[in-house]
């Protein structure tokens, strides 16, 4: 019989920051920023077969974690963009190992 061992739980931030990146695309998204994507037909260009709705909600979700800024420019038409804090910035590490685990 196996036995789990006894762990110290997983911080609450640890979890909060992991429920930002475990959302389905939400890497892909802050991949895609790094890469220079900033409106919303750059994000569904690089990220392939997303639903527009789908995007839309991660795009909000990862504004409210602090870690895309949402511009909107008084154009005609309207111009959004989607640009990466200085939170999202220091993601770039973790992002950057996770590439070369996968490409390894």
């Amino acid at each position: 019989m196996w036995r789990c061992k006894k762990t110290a739980l997983i911080p609450e931030d640890v979890r909060r920051a992991a429920g930002v990146l475990e959302r389905r695309y939400a890497v892909s998204i802050l991949l895609a920023s790094y890469q220079g994507c900033t409106r919303f037909n750059e994000f569904r260009q690089a990220l392939g077969e997303i639903p527009p709705g789908t995007l839309a909600q991660r795009l909000v979700e990862l504004e409210s974690a602090g870690v895309l800024r949402r511009e909107v420019w008084d154009a005609r038409p309207p111009r959004v963009e989607y640009v990466l804090t200085s939170e999202g910035e220091r993601l770039q590490a973790v992002l950057d190992a996770l590439v070369a685990w996968a490409r390894a």
